[in-house]
């Protein structure tokens, strides 16, 4: 009886790996229906009284006495008088506050005033395992939370940032639905604003991305060549055109950059204002990033010389999945510390489980409610990220001259 499947011998590589292709993504599709059937959508839990207190910079008691005078929006009260705010809930608490309190209204709603410049944040790195997008989400997510307008722009083919905030890279996206479709050279290039989705995160819009973002890295070189490198349309500067067109619809932008130094790459860094560099910090991690800073500068000087401009409010490392209790590491982290002084975070964001456990279900520690992985380990966890992006926040502030 005839083997079902194709001999090795008699099989191309190419062939063969685009069978393996086929199959695993007929799989994913089929466990994809069955974990989150076509009709389901992610969405955004309630949060308690406390965390929110937390995000707004008041107290819960006085969030409390709010909710018994019957001022702002009434909190969910489960059976034990536990009371929980939605996403909308806390908008208009927001909103409510900076009317109530208007000496403080601009820490209730932060969004940029007239004279703010936007706000694009790359980052970057092309190591493997720097918790690069893990990086990304957060961000997004944590400045969301405080009451910022974000975008989060995925130019990783690979789309783990897209998957995370609920798409399906190759089921979801049809033609021309990522940021290629707003940067390619041929008239069917499309305004950004009909790529930008909206997201179950409230106060986060998403670019998604998937493999159609390669054809920018085939393209580009073929209209380098057609048009002069100085022209209007140099491909260095059609990321920062295309964030351009959604200028007054977001108060911060969050590019989650490909982990190779290519065309897209270059893009994110000529339209960024700021830039975060990820790091492990395992020795041959450092000796990657050295390579990467390397080419980076070099590429950075030849976008300088074809007129692009490099002015970043400012560069920060960011140390990830550090263990504190691992004395290589916490060396390493003390070597860079010497090395580039207060250009790396103070807060580092720690090794975490709980962390690791929320991604296999697609999720960030915002979205899961304590119990679901332990409350100590959670705890631990969201305040080494809350560390680092609050520092991040601060330097964004800063900008602003807030």
């Amino acid at each position: 009886m005839p083997s079902a499947q194709p001999s090795h011998a008699a099989e191309s590589a190419l062939v063969r790996l685009s069978r393996h292709a086929k199959v695993l993504s007929g799989q994913l599709q089929s466990l994809s229906e069955t974990l989150f059937p076509p009709s389901s959508k992610k969405s955004l839990r309630s949060f308690s009284s406390g965390e929110v207190a937390r995000f707004l910079g008041v107290s819960d008691g006085y969030l409390r006495q709010l909710s018994l005078d019957g001022l702002g929006p009434a909190p969910s009260l489960t059976a034990g008088g536990r009371r929980s705010y939605t996403p909308a809930q806390i908008r208009e608490l927001r909103q409510y506050l900076a009317g109530a309190r208007p000496k403080e209204a601009l820490s209730f709603l932060p969004a940029r005033r007239e004279g703010d410049k936007l706000q694009v944040i790359a980052v970057a790195n092309f190591k493997g395992g720097s918790a690069k997008t893990t990086t990304a989400l957060y961000l997004a997510q944590f400045l969301a939370l405080q009451g910022f307008r974000v975008l989060a722009i995925d130019l990783d083919p690979q789309a783990s940032l897209s998957a995370m905030f609920g798409y399906q890279p190759e089921f979801d996206l049809g033609e021309g639905e990522t940021l290629y479709g707003a940067i390619r050279y041929d008239d069917a290039r499309r305004p950004m604003r009909e790529v930008v989705r909206p997201t179950y995160f409230d106060g986060v819009s998403l670019v998604p991305g998937n493999l159609e973002l390669m054809e920018f890295e085939h393209h580009t070189p073929r209209a380098m060549a057609e048009r002069s490198l100085r022209g209007a349309n140099v491909f260095f500067r059609r990321v920062g055109a295309a964030v351009a067109e959604v200028e007054e619809d977001f108060d911060i932008v969050v590019i989650d950059c490909p982990p190779q130094l290519g065309y897209l790459t270059m893009g994110a860094l000529n339209a960024a204002t700021a830039m975060l560099i990820t790091i492990h910090p395992q020795m041959v991690d450092v000796a990657s990033m050295n390579q990467f800073l390397l080419m980076t500068s070099d590429v950075m000087s030849v976008i300088e010389e074809a007129g692009g401009q490099l002015d970043y409010d400012f560069i920060r490392y960011v140390v990830t999945r550090h263990d504190p209790n691992d004395v290589p590491e916490t060396q390493i982290v003390a070597l860079l510390r010497n090395l580039f002084g207060e250009d790396v975070l103070r807060a580092t964001v720690w090794k975490s489980t709980a962390i690791a456990n929320a991604g296999l279900t697609k999720q960030s520690l915002y979205e899961l409610d304590k119990g679901s992985v332990g409350r100590a380990a959670y705890e631990r966890a969201l305040e080494s990220v809350n560390g680092a992006n609050n520092e991040i926040l601060g330097l964004v502030r800063g900008v602003w001259r807030r």
